[in-house]
């Protein structure tokens, strides 16, 4: 029997749709709920958060699977896992660029689905291992932050951060003299930094407002470095700058 994980079903086949969600509830997964429309799957994900999204590429509506998962991942770091019968290798390419945990082609194979499900949540209790034990390898104060860097303590002072990327369960956070590696979720630094001056602008940046040279339609830029600014985080960056 399979954990209680959380499965957001996207699929305009409502037949295929249904036998998914009734098989995978037989064996103990739980089921927030299918969508047929990109634009619900997002409302969706962002109301009910489960833990993965079986997602297919082609949808109805006026957003593609691809580009609500885009969305979906916006808001939450939440694992894609693509379901189509299109084999094009531009959507393929297209896809990529979500990081997307894997690829199941149709007609599926439900002891495929099955085992990939498992492999996701492996990966899920991993990253929340990986959150706790950064609780005590990371230390906030006030005006600093002590992490670990080559077996030794470092001290970087919160004003000398430019900003940090996510990369899957790491985050590279980037200072005008060199970035540092750390084992942690974006999502973790973004809890425990000031948010009077580290603000989310994008699902795989969290910039220091007070280093900011320049804000633009669609991004920011720190030091020379472009970085993508995502309309679901413009305005509560626009309310920052407003008020700091």
């Amino acid at each position: 029997m399979a954990s209680k994980i959380r499965v957001l079903i996207v699929e305009d086949d409502m037949i295929i749709a249904a036998n998914i969600s009734l098989q995978l509830s037989k064996i103990g997964y739980e089921i927030t709920g299918i969508e047929t429309r990109g634009e619900d799957a997002i409302v969706h994900a962002k109301l009910n958060t489960p833990d993965v999204v079986l997602m297919d590429i082609n949808l109805k509506g006026s957003i593609d699977g691809i580009e609500t998962a885009y969305s979906i991942q916006a808001n939450s770091d939440i694992p894609i896992v693509y379901i189509t019968a299109n084999n094009d290798e531009s959507s393929f390419e297209r896809a990529k660029k979500t990081h997307p945990f894997a690829f199941i082609a149709k007609p599926i194979n439900m002891r495929n689905l099955h085992r990939t499900l498992s492999l996701v949540e492996e990966q899920i209790k991993k990253r929340e291992k990986n959150e706790f034990m950064n609780e005590e390898l990371v230390e906030f104060l006030n005006d600093r932050i002590f992490i670990r860097h080559h077996g030794q303590m470092v001290k970087l002072l919160l004003e000398d951060i430019l900003f940090i990327e996510a990369d899957r369960n790491y985050c590279h956070i980037v200072t005008a003299k060199q970035p540092y590696l750390l084992t942690a979720t974006l999502k973790v630094m973004e809890d425990k930094l000031p948010g009077s001056h580290f603000v989310r602008v994008h699902r795989s940046y969290i910039v220091n407002i007070t280093r900011l040279e320049v804000v633009a339609e669609s991004h920011v830029e720190i030091n020379r470095k472009v970085i993508p600014l995502s309309k679901s985080y413009k305005e509560a960056l626009l309310k920052h700058l407003q008020t700091f």
